[in-house]
């Protein structure tokens, strides 16, 4: 006979969920739950993307209200054994300066990147650091977002597995400069034998590719081809479906 009790179980209970505390974050993305409540998407340090409910956020004299913001550097504590766990406390920590227009619309297009992309409960310590990084950079108007933002591209594309070895060939071969390749999303590079047609949007000369491959975005044809290459992975992997901010901002170029 079991002689816990209704409070002995709830006890044992708790003991044994699972608690994180003052895990270094960035809220990603956030939609409301209930009348008073939201779900938080946040990006952590040591655990990945993860989804949080944070129960009152909308109240008032919550003390949520107010941090919940995309881009403000946080300390999260949560707890629960489930996909989508119970927020505690929320401790602001500062060190990144504010997104401002061209530079916000750019953050949310990584935040966006970011919930499509990555699986939950799934730890990207070096992609989180990575991320920190670029928000710096975003915010920093002498900086020249490009480059910042193809280097993102890139390691989320290899921290998910999506990306080729841009020095190496489908079938192991070395990559030679002076070359042409066509990208297989599935096996990486072929090299093209004879002449490529020009309207090919897949072909990649192979000093670009060697470019990537080393993270040099600075001469303008690698970091053309670097963005039109990044790009078309990043759509197939996402099986055609549009970005909402890219879509967002072309809208806003065509007004």
């Amino acid at each position: 006979m079991n002689d816990l009790g209704v409070g002995g179980r709830a006890r044992l209970r708790r003991a044994h969920e699972h608690r994180v505390d003052q895990q270094p974050a960035l809220v990603l993305h956030s939609y409301p739950w209930r009348e008073t409540s939201l779900i938080v998407e946040a990006f952590t340090r040591d655990h990945g993307r993860l989804a949080l409910v944070a129960r009152g956020a909308k109240r008032p004299t919550s003390q949520f209200r107010g941090l919940l913001t995309p881009f403000s550097p946080l300390l999260l504590s949560w707890s629960g054994r489930h996909e989508i766990k119970s927020l505690v406390r929320v401790e602001w920590c500062g060190g990144l300066p504010p997104l401002r227009g061209s530079a916000l619309f750019a953050g949310f297009y990584l935040n966006e990147l970011l919930v499509r992309l990555l699986a939950r409960d799934d730890p990207h310590e070096r992609l989180f650091a990575r991320y920190v990084e670029t928000l710096g950079a975003l915010a920093r108007p002498e900086r020249e977002p490009e480059a910042a933002l193809r280097a993102f591209e890139l390691d989320l594309l290899r921290e998910t597995g999506h990306a080729p070895a841009f020095d190496q060939c489908a079938d192991g071969a070395v990559v030679d400069a002076g070359a042409t390749y066509r990208l297989d999303p599935q096996r990486g590079l072929v090299r093209v034998e004879g002449l490529p047609g020009d309207d090919d949007a897949l072909l990649l000369p192979g000093r670009s590719a060697l470019a990537i491959a080393r993270g040099d975005f600075a001469a303008p044809e690698a970091a053309a081809d670097c963005k039109r290459v990044l790009r078309y992975l990043i759509r197939y992997h996402l099986n055609g479906q549009p970005l909402n901010t890219r879509r967002i901002l072309n809208d806003l170029h065509r007004l």
